[in-house]
């Protein structure tokens, strides 16, 4: 079955591969420089997801996939939340994004966070489904780990002694 990923993200596509195995072909926007993809202005994960999926199926045959994930962190109340991608700025790069959440995180005691992460799946312009989910943890004091993208060096999932990017592809999965 084909699906296509709204991203242009090889991060992410490259873990959609690993999760869905052979019995998807998968394709990205890589290849398709001419779809611009939405603005990001919903409030919540959901909408994001929404919007994503519905513009590029409006614009590719076959089902569309898209996520809208992040980072919420209680002491931060909730931030950096649908702000994750851009959290340092327009285009931060990962390493700021985490540089700027462990400098706001210095002095707070409350480090509690979620990976929350929704999918939305679209068919020629209409959502069909979304699904949501949320992996509890918190932000450990310095980046561990060399695995990964995004926040996953200083997020610790709960019941775990290593954060994501000391996790193999399997396990984080």
């Amino acid at each position: 079955m084909e699906l296509v990923l709204a991203t242009r993200n090889p991060h992410k596509t490259r873990e959609f591969r690993q999760l869905l195995g052979s019995t998807f072909e998968i394709e990205d926007l890589s290849a398709n420089p001419d779809i611009v993809m939405p603005e990001e202005t919903g409030s919540t994960f959901q909408e994001n997801a929404i919007c994503k999926a519905v513009c590029v199926s409006g614009l590719k045959q076959g089902f569309v996939v898209a996520d809208d994930s992040g980072l919420e962190v209680d002491g931060l109340s909730g931030a950096p939340g649908i702000y994750s991608a851009r959290y340092a700025g327009t285009n931060a790069s990962d390493k700021a994004n985490v540089e700027k959440l462990l400098r706001e995180l210095r002095n707070v005691p409350d480090r509690s966070a979620r990976f929350r992460c929704v999918i939305a799946i679209a068919l020629s312009g209409k959502a069909l489904a979304t699904v949501e989910g949320v992996a509890e943890g918190t932000i450990v004091l310095q980046p561990r780990g060399n695995n990964g993208f995004g926040y996953d060096p200083v997020f610790q999932p709960t019941g775990s002694a290593k954060t994501f990017a000391e996790m193999e592809a399997g396990s984080k999965n």
